[in-house]
């Protein structure tokens, strides 16, 4: 199985929160089989300027981009946001990781409960 590695497991990491050592330890153990939508690496390095830390970003980027996939949407897939969004009541970014997943045929692996709605892709929650 191969997976995609929501925004909010890394934030959990470099952020140093509660979850932050059972993040490490899901990505230690499937090294390999990892993926980042090049969506949620945008929206770390916003959230990581914003606060200031552009050398965590650096680092991280060093750090992760050699160990993991780095997906983009297929242009195909675009067109199927609304209907998504609107039939799993999701946010963008969320609708986003699911169409990777959908597309790629990976797991998710988050720790957003708003994904707990959705029942056509495999969810592995920390």
């Amino acid at each position: 199985m191969m997976y995609l590695i929501d925004t909010n497991i890394f934030l959990e990491i470099l952020l140093n929160q509660d979850k932050s050592e059972d993040c490490k330890k899901f990505l230690n153990d499937h090294i390999g089989l990892l993926n980042i939508s090049e969506f949620s690496l945008h929206s770390i390095g916003v959230i990581l300027y914003r606060q200031n830390e552009k050398s965590i970003f650096q680092d991280f980027i060093k750090d992760i981009l050699p160990k993991i996939n780095l997906i983009n949407l297929p242009k195909t897939s675009y067109k199927k946001l609304n209907d998504i969004s609107g039939k799993y009541k999701l946010d963008f970014d969320d609708t986003y990781q699911y169409l990777i997943c959908k597309f790629y045929s990976f797991e998710l692996v988050t720790m957003d409960s708003d994904f707990k709605k959705v029942d056509t892709i495999l969810v592995n929650y920390i």
